[in-house]
């Protein structure tokens, strides 16, 4: 699958990035991790650290994926609501699901800070304004049912939005504690520190076959090698459905640009993090090295062709979007993308345990908030693996039920 197409800035980032070899023998492993990305790098992470012997895997080069345009606003909020989540699934499981996303976050940054390579994370706050009048009381409802369950989260009327920043809402939920950081720098860190602890990772090595007998699986390379393993994780992002199929899962095409550095954000209030309630929205953050990335104006197209001829036009709206905010930054862009993106129907992401495949699991951390659901999973599915079972499985099973069924 084609993933992106564009200039691509977070490869500029690294100087030096990491690489690894192909495979080239028959190994023997505990777990097979297929993706290098950030779903495989954080399962690998963990799985690491308990005495497994960990294999890695990636077709391409490590990272050269989807982490390579992914924009990492990291949140715990996502694109559905918790209003909406508790209507399918329950106030108890949307509000278990918005605690892992925050824990998930609290064990990103706690990671980083051992992490060889500086993944740049740093804590922002995350304004979420509502983009017309009749958005207000969704907003409202919202509000109260995150403060039911103790999350920090304040909502804000059109006086102190409007005393804060340079531009007029009507209301805007405040979430304190969110963060940002490069994608990229977190994956080759996460990869190297997996190297560190005995882990094998190979570049350029593609899958192509699978065998599952009763205490085992084998796959087979393109080069024809073998990996036997105990354990299966297939990590592939938005490639899996190449060994799977998942009729809960979407795929979009969504649009990004960064900007040239910003000398001055003094009228940016707290560098916040910033999205939107309209659908589809429009969201912004700042870099470390003071450029802005600028995201959204989601297309519902699966075809390269169509979605790499709207990037031109998307980048220029996505500038002038940003400029009707902040008009006194004159931002301009300097790289911009366009990628396929995954979501689910449902709103939360997906732990797949097909009948096909035992001694696997798929990861689809699909969603908004793609690097957070692929701690969230990780952990998960690094416990049962480690331990024989987790508590919250059941949550992200393909075969979850809603709350109305």
């Amino acid at each position: 699958m084609d993933l992106q197409s564009g200039k691509l800035y977070w490869p500029t980032t690294v100087v030096q990035p990491p690489s690894y070899s192909r495979l080239e023998e028959d190994i023997s492993c505990d777990v097979l991790i297929i993706g290098a990305g950030s779903s495989g790098a954080q399962c690998a992470n963990i799985l690491a650290g308990h005495d497994l012997s960990v294999v890695v895997v990636d077709k391409r080069k490590a990272g050269a994926g989807s982490t390579s345009t992914n924009t990492a606003l990291i949140q715990y909020a996502g694109e559905k609501s918790f209003v909406s989540l508790s209507n399918s699934f329950g106030e108890e499981i949307a509000a278990r699901h918005l605690k892992l996303c925050e824990a998930s976050i609290n064990d990103i940054e706690r990671v980083c800070a051992q992490l060889p390579f500086d993944s740049e994370f740093i804590r922002r706050d995350s304004l979420y304004y509502a983009s017309c009048k009749e958005d207000v009381p969704a907003l409202a409802e919202e509000h109260a049912l995150l403060q039911k369950y103790g999350f920090q989260v304040d909502l804000w009327n059109e006086k102190h939005i409007s005393g804060l920043y340079p531009f007029q809402k009507d209301a805007a939920l405040y979430y304190h504690n969110d963060a940002e950081m490069n994608p990229l720098k977190f994956v080759y860190g996460l990869l190297e520190n997996i190297k560190s602890q005995g882990g094998r990772i190979y570049e350029e090595t593609e899958i192509v076959g699978k065998r599952f007998e009763q205490d085992y699986a084998v796959f087979y390379t393109k080069e024809r090698r073998k990996i036997r393993a105990r354990h299966v994780i297939i990590a592939a992002g938005y490639e899996d459905k190449d060994f799977k199929t998942e009729k809960n899962a979407t795929l979009t095409s969504s649009y990004a640009v960064i900007t040239k550095p910003i000398d001055d954000f003094t009228s940016w209030y707290k560098r916040t993090l910033i999205w939107e309630t309209a659908r589809p929205y429009v969201y912004m953050r700042t870099t470390a090295d003071n450029r802005i990335i600028i995201g959204g104006m989601d297309k519902d197209t699966t075809y390269t062709a169509t979605r790499d001829s709207k990037i031109m036009a998307s980048k220029d709206k996505l500038i002038q979007e940003f400029n009707k905010l902040f008009p006194d930054m004159n931002a301009e862009p300097e790289y911009f993308l366009g990628a396929f993106y995954g979501g689910t129907h449902d709103g939360l992401p997906i732990i797949g345990q097909y009948e096909g495949y035992p001694h696997s699991y798929v990861i689809m951390a699909y969603g908004d908030n793609g690097t957070v659901y692929n701690g969230v999973l990780a952990k998960i599915v690094s416990d049962q693996i480690v331990t024989g079972s987790s508590p919250d499985l059941d949550i992200y099973l393909q075969n979850r039920p809603l709350a109305a069924n």
